[in-house]
């Protein structure tokens, strides 16, 4: 009889992590690490990296994470990110595409095209770039799960936030065309959209210059999301208790849509 713990067990999972060293990404690859898996730290300082991987092993009394660094902004990159996984670790298991940016706030109309670029080349084609790099170890063996950080912005308009919340939105058409594409082989991807987060990336949301933390009054709970309550959310997508799950987009945001 297979046990609810069995049911969350990544052991022997190989997982790719990407903006993985700080903040949400941190927190995802550390319930990855929890639950088993050996997990790939990559962001684009490798003394960062290599410090969340020492620390996430001491966290979990064994050698699991390893520390690579990537900027995502370029294909060769990303490519000898994936290079490295396979010569360290073996082929990928699970990919938890997070790294993204967010360079321009405030009305679309004003950003510039050197922006809008970026915005749409890091947070919508890496991820394109870097799903089809492992997808091959994935359909080789018929399993293989992927989730792209993506958010509950591209559910509701923002009016200093609209041209990240349209690359957010674009991610949930990739994941559902890849859902399409590769659910014959077994593979499930979905999205993952978190709400506001008390992380250094969402600062200037929740806090002012100063750090005095904003009311939470749009949100359901009353309060901002912390990154360790991701730990969790991220291990149900990528185990066997999300087996008959893809194509989704999970909203874990305190409420906050749901309020609007």
């Amino acid at each position: 009889m297979t046990s609810v713990n069995d049911l969350f067990d990544l052991s022997g999972k190989v997982a790719l992590t990407t903006g993985s060293s700080i903040g949400m990404g941190r927190a995802l690859a550390e319930g990855l690490a929890i639950a088993g898996a050996k997990v790939v730290i990559s962001s684009r300082k490798l003394d960062v990296c290599e410090q969340t991987a020492s620390e996430i092993n001491e966290l979990v009394g064994e050698e699991r994470a390893i520390a690579v660094a990537c900027n995502i902004g370029y294909k060769e990159q990303l490519q000898a990110l994936v290079d490295e996984t396979h010569d360290r670790l073996g082929p990928v298991d699970i990919l938890m595409n997070n790294a993204g940016v967010n360079p321009f706030h405030g009305p679309s109309k004003d950003i510039p095209d050197s922006a809008w670029d970026k915005t749409m080349e890091s947070n919508v084609r890496s991820n394109h770039w870097l799903c089809h790099m492992v997808l091959p170890d994935m359909v080789a063996r018929k399993d293989g799960v992927i989730i792209i950080t993506s958010s509950n912005g591209a559910f509701q308009p923002s009016t200093a936030l609209g041209v990240y919340a349209i690359s957010k939105a674009a991610d949930l058409a990739l994941v559902r065309n890849l859902a399409a594409e590769y659910g014959p082989y077994n593979i499930r991807v979905n999205a993952l959209c978190p709400g506001l987060f008390k992380t250094k990336f969402a600062q200037v949301l929740w806090s002012d210059e100063n750090g005095n933390e904003h009311p939470a009054d749009n949100i359901t709970l009353k309060r901002f999301g912390e990154p360790d309550e991701l730990r969790g959310v991220g291990v149900f997508l990528a185990s066997r208790a999300a087996s008959y799950m893809t194509g989704q987009a999970l909203i874990v945001d305190g409420g906050q849509v749901m309020v609007r």
